[in-house]
């Protein structure tokens, strides 16, 4: 029983956790094909129960990470272990790994059933361990009573199910997600979301998730390797990676955000002051590292942290003023684009509170923007 007023006792993950060992450690790990080297010493740690999510465009290397995890890959230096066991050089029928691809790859020929039990059949069961070890995975994923109905007369998020279930049916003790839900539409993606993470929360299963949809890396991730050109960007919880990316690349990427240049005018222990010709006022930005007086840096803040008003705000930093240009009605939202006098757009989003006749600003419009000094991020390159 919780008492009011009483705070909460939070068990920490286990990545906080120092004492805590890896359930995947990928150590140093290269790829190259002839000249081409598309994951450069990657070294990371996944814990056992998380779904990690590999976060980036195309290209950048993830899906070459995922093939060397399930072996469909040799990696070219370093090592990748699976609780403990050196699985490197194993071949793939060996390891202790499922992967679900982003086709699904269900057999058409085959109903449900025979689909999701189609692994367990290689493996020799008893008919009576299959059939137990089906109708579990049939509850877990909610078709109870469809065993018997051939795929193709399912719906793409059942099929989705029935390739998910076939995938963790045999407890791998590492489950790989290759795009999962991108062949379904955004309502159903959306909606599956949840319910993929529930499933995988329920079997206890360690999966990894490539993806370039930030959405959905946000949405299922416990943690998030966010990478570009073969290298791991950051890694963090979505909150962190969102709030306080550790460079340009990564505030660009996750999300949409307003960045300007500047020079660093004075650095204390608690903020740093930033010079930009671009708002034509001075950025006070809190929660800083040490930055030299007179760097040149990136300075940013997400949409939804700037406030919009008719009234010039009575202090003298962290704020503009310009002309909006552009309002995107996204229903529950509204994306303004106001343009300073510099030329710079800022955007900010606002909730749409009341019906779009009553909107209080308008095209054409001069108004003032501010933020918050400690919604003010301080971006490296």
């Amino acid at each position: 029983m919780v008492l009011a007023g009483y705070p909460v006792e939070r068990k920490s993950e286990a990545w906080q956790d120092v004492n805590a060992e890896p359930y995947i450690y990928i150590e140093n790990v290269t790829k190259s094909f002839g000249e081409i080297t598309p994951v450069k010493n990657i070294s990371l740690s996944i814990y056992k129960g998380e779904l990690f999510a590999l976060l980036g465009q195309s290209g950048c290397g993830k899906t070459t990470l995922l093939r060397m995890l399930a072996g469909f890959e040799q990696t070219s230096q370093g090592r990748i272990l699976i609780d403990g066991v050196d699985v490197t050089n194993m071949p793939v029928h060996k390891r202790p790994v499922n992967i679900m691809f982003q086709s699904y790859a269900l057999f058409p020929h085959l109903n449900v059933f025979d689909n999701i039990a189609f692994g367990l059949k290689r493996d020799g069961l008893s008919k009576k361990v299959i059939r137990d070890t089906v109708k579990e995975a049939l509850s877990i994923i909610q078709l109870t009573g469809l065993e018997d109905r051939m795929v193709n007369q399912l719906s793409g998020g059942q099929r989705q199910r029935v390739a998910l279930a076939r995938s963790f049916v045999k407890r791998p003790k590492l489950l790989l997600l290759d795009e999962p839900l991108a062949a379904l539409d955004k309502k159903l993606r959306e909606q599956t979301q949840f319910e993929l993470v529930n499933i995988l929360e329920r079997v206890e299963i360690t999966s990894i998730l490539v993806t370039h949809d930030q959405e959905e890396a946000m949405t299922m991730a416990t943690r998030i390797a966010v990478m570009e050109d073969g290298k791991i960007k950051q890694v963090g919880a979505p909150h962190d990676v969102y709030e306080f990316p550790n460079s340009k690349f990564v505030a660009e990427f996750v999300g949409n955000i307003n960045i300007f240049n500047g020079i660093v005018v004075e650095q204390e222990l608690d903020h740093v002051l930033i010079e930009s010709p671009e708002i034509s006022c001075y950025c006070y930005a809190s929660h800083s590292g040490a930055i030299p007086i007179g760097s040149s840096v990136s300075f940013a803040v997400r949409p939804e942290k700037v406030v919009i008003s008719m009234l010039q705000p009575a202090y003298p930093r962290n704020w503009a003023k310009g002309t909006i240009k552009e309002i995107a009605y996204l229903g529950d939202i509204s994306v303004y684009y106001v343009q300073l006098p510099s030329g710079k757009i800022i955007i900010a989003t606002l909730p749409n509170l009341l019906r779009l006749t009553d909107r209080s600003f308008q095209w054409e419009d001069v108004v003032y923007l501010y933020w918050r000094s400690e919604n003010s991020l301080v971006l490296t390159t």
